[in-house]
């Protein structure tokens, strides 16, 4: 990485000139830098609603970049160690399905493992990709699912020898990571590529303390969301490409789906984010994973709750951990992660990243302080006091193996009945169902539905989870394939 070049922000120092130069716009957005929003520039004020501007000359243009939207990912790229970089304004999400849809066409075989965001089986549903899983083994006792076992993902490759791609999560949200390195080998000696959803691994770029990142393992692309543990604004993201890739199909792939006008407050985001972790990263992520293992100590020191990190690693199925994640078992209090998640928002204005069944997730990053962290685990502390009750493992596992019918696609279109949920066993689903976050789908389309999934599905439901996917909105109803 060069660190007199990366001193530079393109976009950002774009955006300063041009807002310097007072222009007349006769042009998109319509508020005209916020003239004719006076509630908007109350909002987010006017120097941010003045930079909601339109693609120009002088700013360049996203969908074919030639200028400091280019030069701005030259340096993303060079940052990340990748070969090409791209600005992504959908989320990570349309970061993840670029790479499916690079990767796969219609009838085509990708293996990966069923724990997977909605986005990866999204883009199954677009481009009729079939899905290999290579079912993750579950932690009996905090019940999430682990990483890719390297004997079952060879088993599949045996198996499935056509098979064009391997999509591996880098580490998952619960913080697991596998062994990319050896992943990556694997494929490559059977000539498949290697796509890494790193939405949770933005940081592993900017610290070799932490597990290895896609790009340095070898991967040939990677999604990565800067917005989460990058610093960037919300829906901005990276798409990184290894050195085999052919850029100009993967950009073809891009603007099938991406925005035409993209919002340059998040792309000046991206590009002064990428500056900061280029120049401060490994500070910066020394300090993030030095809090969130303080609080690990602390929370595990209260008793009845479940820190977990490091001590999880095997190996194999938890080949590493980032211990920057800290994610915490709380069924051992009596309460479920969701339960907890709600009493921390409701009784002590603390906002977490998530809570499900058995765990809650408490997102440490670069703009956290100690003091907060005194703040979450004081919050426990009393949460064990005051709330905590009999114990119960009852649907204690965040992840159930699939019985895989038929491909996402044929499923999604094919013509469906709308029938009671408690009715469903036994049937193919066609929609989807989830707890968003983390929005890992408890059923895909093409999915059999059986009564373990029902009954974990309407216990998520009673306890709180945010439920999400299918028509009804209710969940008392869904959609099943006609017989």
């Amino acid at each position: 990485m060069d660190i007199e070049r990366q001193k530079s922000a393109p976009v950002y120092e774009a955006l300063e000139r041009f807002r310097r130069q007072r222009v007349v716009p006769f042009d998109v957005p319509g508020h005209k830098r916020g003239r004719g929003n006076p509630e908007l520039v109350q909002l987010l004020g006017e120097k941010c609603v003045g930079l909601d501007v339109n693609s120009m000359k002088p700013l360049d243009n996203l969908c074919h970049p030639i200028s400091v939207i280019y030069d701005a990912e030259q340096l993303a790229a060079d940052a990340f160690g990748a070969a090409h970089a791209y600005f992504m304004v959908g989320g990570t999400t349309s970061s993840v399905q670029s790479m499916v849809l690079t990767a796969c066409k219609a009838g085509d075989k990708i293996i990966l493992p069923r724990n997977v965001h909605k986005s990866v089986i999204n883009a199954l549903v677009l481009c009729g990709a079939e899905p290999v899983y290579v079912n993750p083994e579950v932690d009996a006792h905090i019940g999430i699912a682990l990483g890719m076992e390297l004997e079952q993902l060879r088993k599949a490759m045996d198996e499935h020898p056509d098979a064009v791609a391997v999509l591996v999560n880098n580490p998952t949200y619960y913080g697991i990571c596998s062994d990319l390195r050896s992943i990556v080998k694997m494929a490559h000696e059977r000539g498949m590529l290697v796509l890494a959803d790193e939405a949770h691994g933005t940081h592993l770029y900017f610290n070799d303390k932490l597990p290895v990142s896609a790009m340095a393992a070898g991967a040939d692309m990677a999604a990565v969301s800067m917005h989460k543990s990058g610093g960037s604004l919300t829906q901005s993201s990276l798409l990184l490409l290894g050195e085999k890739m052919n850029t100009r199909y993967v950009e073809q792939i891009i603007n099938l789906t991406q925005t035409t006008s993209a919002s340059y407050l998040l792309l000046s985001s991206l590009d002064i984010s990428r500056r900061n972790l280029a120049l401060r990263g490994r500070e910066s992520f020394d300090k993030v994973a030095s809090m969130a293992e303080y609080a690990r100590e602390e929370i595990n020191s209260i008793g009845g709750f479940y820190a977990y990190g490091k001590d999880l690693v095997n190996g194999g199925s938890i080949f590493d951990y980032d211990v920057t994640k800290l994610s915490v078992y709380t069924r051992d209090i009596g309460l479920t992660g969701i339960e907890v998640y709600d009493l921390l928002r409701d009784e002590y204005d603390i906002q977490i990243e998530f809570g499900d069944i058995g765990n809650i997730l408490a997102y440490i990053s670069i703009g956290d302080r100690i003091q907060d962290i005194e703040r979450l685990v004081g919050a426990l502390e009393d949460i064990k006091r005051l709330y905590s009750r009999p114990v119960s493992h009852l649907h204690n596992a965040e992840y159930i193996a699939p019985i895989v019918a038929t491909t996402p696609q044929k499923a999604f279109y094919s013509r469906k009945e709308l029938i009671p949920i408690r009715e469903t066993a036994g049937r193919i689903c066609g929609e989807f169902v989830m707890c968003y976050p983390p929005g890992i789908p408890i059923l895909a389309p093409g999915e059999m539905i059986t009564q373990e999934i029902i009954d974990y599905t309407l216990f998520a439901k009673e306890k709180g989870c945010s439920m999400q996917g299918p028509e009804d909105g209710e969940l008392e109803k869904l959609n099943v394939l006609v017989e």
